[in-house]
């Protein structure tokens, strides 16, 4: 390991060691001082920034790391980031204890340092804190990016995430308002009295949506698990005992390729609703999304809400449009789903093979893949895509009126399906049918397997039930104006660094 680090960190921290110094103290506090008074509580850079008028002449405490460095000999001044923001500090020999002061020549940019002293203006103004005390928190071991062209590489930024959130402020910004957003969709479910759930991530039978999924084996079973795709199944099985409104905010996975919409792991957030449908779910969704859009920063000086997504700015005020599966469908493709001849002519057109010409779903997965490819795009939104076919809805419950069509929605924002959402099918011999159906079908992405313990959980009783789920990164995307999909996850999957290198 010896090559990841700086020749020269190496002998400074080899020096500090030698000094007595200790480079990786356990606290950060400066420790009692029989001459000195205790040092305060820590002050972030920014509240200090904020009311800095009415704190000079206060003596303050920051920690941080070190980014900038400037003048040598008896005065240096520093600045020192912390989560907040940056601060300058100020190190003069003549206020310092020859001890502490000897520390700057050990000093790196990337190190944590710890300073007390009085925040005051500098003569140009700048509020800084001039140190009577200085201590060293952590000896880095590697030079940070350079300050003016920083880590720019976008593969070496999603890998190397830790250097990218300190050297890039912007970034470290998109991610404190992922948390923000995250809290206050917490706080629309708990104002609609839901309970905040888990369920399993390893499941028995992978079902919930159609996806491949990961598999894994527990050895003390001696069976296969897989990672869940989806929560679904479980949480309506929460309703069944009696827990009307739930949700999770849940990893889910599922064993597809990478791109700038897709990751193996993301985050969903589920909602069911007992005595609700599909109506109901649209109406919470875009509560959610205001809400979102409002911690994520999208409120404008007029108070309306608007996010730029990929140079295309969008209105979040509601109410949000709405428009039927086969209205949309007709607009964008040229004909009546319904129309089997001509939608046959559309699908030889764009040389899309239906798997199974006597499978009723196989004929609506290849309608629906004329949808995604022609129609999603146009939905620029906020709009719900409603009434979808039924025959791709196994979970969602036939419309009354035409059985052809289901309670389903899909939410659209920037050309990007954001939710899916049903009236959930709760009627326990159809479901299994449907459950059959799929399996007999053998369509890879399709569950390979009946689960009879959800079909027996809905033998018990499941109300009337809305359910929900919004892909929590792609929303992200838009409201935050992030490109691609990783730049909203901490941590994406990438490929190998020893495959980059080959």
């Amino acid at each position: 390991m010896a090559e990841l680090f700086h020749p020269d960190r190496l002998q400074k921290l080899e020096d500090l060691k030698a000094s007595g110094v200790n480079p990786y103290p356990a606290q950060a506090a400066f420790p009692p001082s029989a001459n000195q008074a205790e040092a305060p509580a820590r002050s972030l850079a920014a509240d200090l920034l904020a009311d800095a008028e009415n704190r000079f002449g206060e003596v303050v405490t920051i920690y941080g790391r070190v980014l900038g460095r400037r003048g040598y000999g008896k005065l240096a001044f520093l600045d020192v980031h912390d989560q907040s923001g940056k601060i300058q500090a100020c190190l003069q020999k003549d206020l310092l204890t020859a001890e502490d002061f000897a520390l700057l020549k050990q000093l790196n940019l990337g190190d944590f340092v710890a300073v007390c002293g009085t925040l005051k203006p500098t003569k140009v103004g700048e509020p800084t804190v001039f140190g009577s005390r200085f201590r060293l928190l952590t000896k880095a071991l590697e030079n940070p990016p350079e300050k003016f062209h920083g880590l720019a590489d976008t593969e070496l930024r999603a890998r190397m995430r830790y250097v990218d959130l300190f050297a890039n402020q912007e970034v470290r910004e998109v991610f404190l308002r992922r948390a923000a957003v995250l809290q206050a969709l917490r706080g629309v479910f708990l104002q609609h009295h839901y309970a905040e759930v888990d369920t399993p991530v390893l499941h028995p039978i992978y079902g919930g949506a159609n996806a491949k999924p990961f598999v894994t084996h527990h050895n003390v079973l001696d069976m296969d698990l897989f990672l869940r795709i989806a929560p679904e199944l479980y949480l309506k099985r929460l309703v069944v005992g009696g827990m009307e409104r739930v949700f999770e905010v849940a990893r889910v996975f599922r064993n597809e390729g990478l791109s700038m919409r897709h990751n193996p792991e993301f985050t969903m957030i589920e909602f069911y609703q007992a005595y609700s449908d599909v109506y109901g779910m649209m109406d919470l969704t875009e509560k959610l999304v205001v809400a979102a859009a409002e911690a994520a920063g999208c409120k404008q000086e007029d108070g309306s809400l608007s996010a730029t997504f990929r140079q295309e700015t969008f209105s979040l005020n509601p109410p949000f449009a709405r428009i039927r599966y086969a209205d949309a469908f007709a607009e964008h493709v040229g004909c009546d789903p319904s129309n089997r001849q001509a939608v046959a002519a559309k699908l030889a057109e764009n040389k899309i093979e239906v798997a199974k010409e006597n499978s009723d779903y196989a004929w609506w997965k290849a309608v629906n893949t004329l949808f995604e490819e022609f129609v999603e795009p146009q939905l620029r939104g906020p709009v719900f895509v409603y009434d979808y076919p039924a025959a791709i809805c196994p979970l969602a419950k036939p419309l009354a009126a035409d059985p052809v069509w289901a309670e389903r929605f899909e939410f659209f924002l920037g050309g990007m399906e954001l939710a899916n959402a049903f009236s959930e099918l709760n009627d326990p011999q159809m479901q299994l049918q449907k459950f059959e159906e799929q399996v007999a079908d053998k369509d890879p992405e399709s569950v390979n397997q009946v689960d009879l313990d959800y079909v027996r959980a809905l033998a018990y009783g499941l109300p009337p039930t809305g359910g929900c789920g919004i892909g929590l990164d792609r929303l992200l995307m838009v409201l935050l104006g992030q490109d691609s999909i990783r730049d909203v996850l901490l941590f994406p999957q990438l490929r190998p660094e020893s495959k980059l290198q080959a």
